[in-house]
């Protein structure tokens, strides 16, 4: 009865997410009012003339105003012919659709790549255009300004790099990163991305050029959750690279030293949280791209006491979910059959164990949230990695991964051994799902595709989520051709749908982090939670499941468009408010205090997330001397 009521209650907590929408629509005639905190003020700025044209945190280049021009004494400095913010986008796209193939540095150089290089120009000149552009054409350049492009950027950014952007802690600043944080300019920031450079994408250890990543990702919590860009940091902490090319090449701005380890890496992070910390005490630090081995030591050392998460444990997991929940309901079943799926992983890093244990909990809360759900939600995920089955015979299973490990007993009965490959595991479980976080491009081969015909589902799902493109375990067209149009298809990085002939569509969904981490970011950020706690990734998760309609569903498609990025942030971060009022961790944010963010129903608290969303307006400007 307690496994039944249990079930009941997730389940009618996705239900409500379902409706949710609909409801803050029929309610919003009754909503209260909020002035936004990120409305059209005058800003006060304290430089004029070239100063302020060489700013681009404050440059509109020619959409400043002849009063602007004159209290600003730039009259003269620009061209006469004052342009709209439309004029202006119409002009930078013409140039860019010119510049594409000029901008490329040699026949070696992607078209892709002389599309950051323009978009990069432009965030170095005017930062408001930039997220403009960027918001506008959202779909066209999410994958340039991130995944998959970001990826081959880290790998040249030595090469790239023009202009600093972010800030650099390394091995040479220890004891001195308390001073260090003084000299970033802006007194308030509200999110930090950080990196260590280990493990960029599926690319390895990229060392110091592995900021990239973090300037993307801070690029998309600004254009899809409206963090104001002023107040967002990158960072990149610098202990060294054990990448022998890098250590070799002359040109490489990094330390040409091997990677701190042990106690000696520990206090270099300890001393960067407590000096970022200190300075702005209500800032969210997202981890980015820490090697399995630090992700979740960190992760567990700090969540309890910082407000931070770490995007590739949490946010795949939370993304995985989502996706695993959809995939339920696309074969037609209840969601409470969730705990019933049999899924292969392939990939035993720190997103795929971070993906197992957030997979595990849902499981078990459906049954009941006892030991008993717990363990035997453990049965039915089967974890496979480069040295192929995990088992409990095998040595030195990786501690995250030993829950997970298979007994030996179980996998005699279904004729599997210690190290069975993929396509062995495949054919004798017969998944609902496969999920690929290997990192290891073309892995679902043509073996392991056809041996998942044998699914005793009769809509399996296959999650090739590894990045860049080129990591990714398979293609759609390898999937669709091999197991035909009734599968669920979701991929890390973009692909276009697949033609399936009669007027049939192989629908390639896109399940990216990008749909969580802006919302989870936004959504502690105005909670002022004092963590970011399971209930709050969890709560992002089902919203993010319950965003696709039941028509959507059935055609295949488990998640949205990503031109509806910025709708989907502000309902996930909206579910991440609730739940943060739900477990008594929020304190307010600004003129809203936790009192009177307790006092909103889910209509105002969309309403309160809406109003505080950054857009990319020019603000008239005001010089005053300092």
């Amino acid at each position: 009865m307690a496994n039944f009521s249990n079930q009941m209650r997730l389940s009618s907590t996705l239900l409500r997410r379902l409706h949710q929408r609909v409801a803050a629509a029929v309610n919003s005639s009754s909503s209260r009012n909020f002035t936004t905190t990120e409305g059209h003020r005058p800003t006060i700025v304290h430089k004029r003339s070239h100063d302020i044209l060489h700013d681009p945190w404050f440059n509109k280049g020619t959409a400043f105003s002849f009063t602007e021009r004159d209290r600003l004494h730039i009259r003269g400095l620009l061209p006469p012919n004052v342009m709209s913010f439309e004029q202006q986008i119409a002009r930078f796209m013409a140039d860019l659709k010119r510049l594409e193939v000029q901008a490329r540095d040699g026949p070696s150089d992607p078209y892709v790549l002389a599309k950051w290089r323009i978009l990069n120009r432009l965030h170095d000149r005017n930062e408001t255009l930039y997220y403009k552009v960027l918001m506008e054409n959202i779909e066209e350049y999410a994958p340039i300004v991130y995944t998959p492009t970001v990826g081959l950027v880290c790998q040249k950014y030595s090469g790239l790099f023009r202009r600093p952007r972010g800030m650099y802690f390394s091995a040479e600043d220890r004891g001195e990163m308390m001073s260090m944080v003084y000299n970033w300019p802006a007194d308030q920031v509200d999110m930090i991305v950080v990196t260590d450079g280990s493990r960029i994408l599926g690319l390895g250890d990229l060392g110091i050029q592995g900021i990239g990543i973090a300037i993307g990702k801070l690029d998309l919590y600004v254009a899809a959750a409206g963090i104001n860009p002023q107040r967002v940091l990158p960072v990149m902490i610098d202990v060294g690279t054990d990448n022998e090319n890098l250590l070799k090449d002359p040109l490489y701005l990094g330390l040409q030293d091997h990677r701190l380890d042990g106690e000696e890496y520990i206090e270099v992070i300890d001393e960067f949280m407590e000096a970022v910390f200190t300075r702005w005490p209500h800032v969210i630090v997202q981890f980015e791209d820490f090697q399995s081995k630090w992700a979740f030591k960190l992760l567990q050392r700090y969540r309890n006491n910082y407000r931070m998460f770490n995007d590739d444990v949490q946010g795949t997991a939370g993304v995985a979910i989502a996706g695993l929940l959809g995939a339920v309901r696309a074969q037609g079943r209840p969601m409470i059959d969730f705990p019933k799926m049999k899924i292969v992983v392939a990939g035993a890093g720190s997103a795929g164990i971070g993906v197992l244990n957030a997979a595990r909990k849902t499981m078990a809360r459906m049954l009941g949230n006892t030991e008993i759900a717990f363990e035997s939600a453990r049965s039915q995920f089967w974890v496979v990695d480069a040295k192929g089955l995990i088992t409990e015979a095998r040595e030195n299973v990786d501690p995250d991964a030993r829950p997970f490990a298979r007994k030996i007993k179980e996998i005699e009965r279904q004729g599997l051994s210690e190290g069975a490959t993929l396509a062995e595991v495949v054919r004798e479980v017969k998944p609902d799902v496969l999920l690929g976080l290997s990192a290891c491009g073309g892995l679902f081969s043509k073996e392991v595709l056809e041996a998942l015909k044998h699914s005793t589902s009769t809509r399996p799902a296959i999650f090739p989520m590894s990045n860049p493109t080129r990591n990714a375990e398979c293609t759609p067209e390898e999937a669709f051709s091999i197991l035909g149009e009734n599968i669920i298809f979701a991929s890390g990085s973009p692909f276009k749908d697949v033609d399936l002939g009669n007027g049939h569509v192989g629908h390639c969904n896109q399940a990216n982090n990008m749909f969580l981490f802006p919302g989870i970011g936004l959504g502690t950020l105005l909670s002022g939670s004092r963590i970011v706690s399971d209930g709050m990734l969890q709560a992002a998760a089902e919203c993010l499941a319950a965003y696709i309609t039941e028509e959507e569903v059935l055609k295949g498609i488990i998640y949205p468009s990503i031109s509806r990025i910025r709708d989907i942030t502000k309902e996930v971060a909206a579910a991440v408010v609730k739940e943060a009022i739900e477990e008594d961790l929020a304190e307010g944010y600004r003129e809203m205090d936790s009192r009177e963010l307790r006092k909103l129903d889910e209509a105002q608290i969309s309403e309160f997330v809406e109003n505080n969303m950054w857009s990319p307006d020019y603000p008239t400007l005001v010089y005053k001397k300092e």
